[in-house]
């Protein structure tokens, strides 16, 4: 303020000179237009100064000069140089993101909030076949055209990475996972799991096979122990006593066997093939029965229908995953206890098969693990009520096959919950009775 103040003075002292000086020849009026345009000559000039700086010598020291514009000057050359150290900072930065992309092993690619590609590492020309000469620019799903990688891209829900072949090599598995950042811009990371995936199916291979293999043995082994068990009153107690250990001890590997068998079956196999309208009551109701059975009638089991809608899916795998969740709810509950088998749908459209009981409940620090294989709440309790620790496992790949999800909700003391959600692109209303 204090510059633009005595700014001011001047061009008034400028102008009061000149029509003193008029005033002297007659003219003041004259003599003060004189004094003004001397001031708006000396404006010009700086402005000019300013122009030819900025155009021409921008990074070379500013004009001299005095009072405002001097200040002006100053205020400008010191911005300039505050926004070049900036711009070498951001540029220096940006060099060193895109040499650690270049040494990473996975691709990585910068969409733009259109879907086009802005960059890319020399990984992602390996992997995906990227050129930078005519492909910057493109849409991501010009150069990616499997249906399932478009869906995926559109879909915006990025939660879980997608496996897809490379598009120039079938023999390489990629990984994929998108991430949003900045104004709806997209990366794209994908990752080479060739070796991981086919360590995965050397191990579903072995554990296929040697399942398979064990079924002969013990089915001899079964054979024999059942023939000795009928001749156990002719045996010796201990040796009756040790004959209906292995009896039930062999009972417990063929279960074993049967469910190794039948996750390694449902990891190989796409499915899809059974799939049709399926009504679940009388489902559900089968299912009650073999809990009762199980639990020698000591449970109160119950099927609640809430829907009359139908479920797309297959019958054999849905039953399996469904009595898998009951017969863990008689194992795991005391006698006595309200099992409540639930179907219903959805205000959103989907539908759900719900396991309820009011048992003795599960710790949540559990809950996350309880779908793994052989993982096991209580190791001892377990041991004894006779289950193979793959029933949860098998309820998973099951409602992933069916594009379904399994939620879990329990609290120690307060019974445990296992709801099965499906979308409502599976949920088709049942047909009206013909009188």
């Amino acid at each position: 303020m204090r510059l633009w103040s005595r700014e001011l003075w001047r061009i008034a002292w400028l102008a009061a000179l000149g029509a003193c000086l008029g005033g002297l020849l007659g003219l003041p009026g004259l003599g003060f237009a004189a004094g003004l345009a001397i001031c708006l000559v000396y404006q010009l000039r700086q402005l000019r100064a300013l122009f030819k700086w900025l155009t021409l010598h921008p990074h070379d020291e500013p004009p001299a000069a005095s009072g405002m514009w001097g200040e002006l000057f100053d205020r400008l050359y010191r911005y300039q140089k505050s926004q070049r150290i900036t711009q070498n900072r951001l540029r220096a930065t940006l060099a060193r993101i895109q040499e650690s992309s270049e040494a990473m092993r996975d691709s990585v690619v910068m969409l733009d909030r259109h879907g086009d590609l802005e960059w890319w590492n020399s990984a992602a020309t390996e992997m995906l076949g990227l050129q930078t000469a005519h492909d910057r620019g493109q849409h991501i799903t010009n150069l990616l055209r499997d249906p399932r990688f478009i869906s995926y891209f559109n879909a915006r829900k990025y939660g879980e990475p997608l496996t897809l072949t490379s598009p120039i090599d079938e023999r390489r598995i990629l990984q994929y996972q998108i991430t949003l950042y900045g104004d709806d811009e997209r990366l794209v990371m994908a990752r080479d799991i060739t070796r991981l995936h086919r360590l995965e199916q050397m191990r579903r291979d072995f554990v296929a096979n040697v399942s398979h293999e064990l079924r002969t043995p013990l089915t001899v082994l079964t054979g024999y122990l059942e023939t000795y068990g009928d001749l156990k009153e002719q045996l010796p107690p201990r040796l009756g006593r040790g004959i209906a250990q292995m009896e039930e001890q062999t009972k417990r590997m063929q279960n074993l066997v049967n469910d190794l068998l039948l996750l390694s079956r449902l990891e190989i196999d796409q499915g899809g093939g059974d799939h049709h309208p399926l009504a679940l009551g009388p489902m559900l109701d089968s299912v009650r029965r073999d809990a009762l059975a199980l639990s020698n009638q000591q449970h109160n089991v119950q099927v609640v229908l809430e829907s009359d809608a139908q479920l797309i899916a297959s019958e054999q795998e849905l039953h399996s995953a469904i009595s898998n969740l009951a017969f863990n709810a008689v194992r795991y509950t005391p006698q006595g206890s309200h099992i409540t088998l639930r179907w219903k749908t959805l205000p959103n459209g989907s539908a759900c098969i719900e396991v309820d009981d009011d048992g003795e409940g599960i710790d949540p620090v559990h809950i996350p693990r309880l779908t793994e294989r052989f993982y096991r709440v209580d190791k001892g309790r377990s041991t004894a009520t006779g289950g193979t620790g793959l029933g949860l496992a098998i309820v998973k790949h099951v409602l992933l096959r069916h594009d379904a999800f399994l939620q879990i909700e329990s609290h120690p003391g307060e019974g445990a919950l296992f709801r099965c959600v499906f979308p409502s692109s599976r949920v088709v209303e049942s047909e009206p009775h013909l009188a």
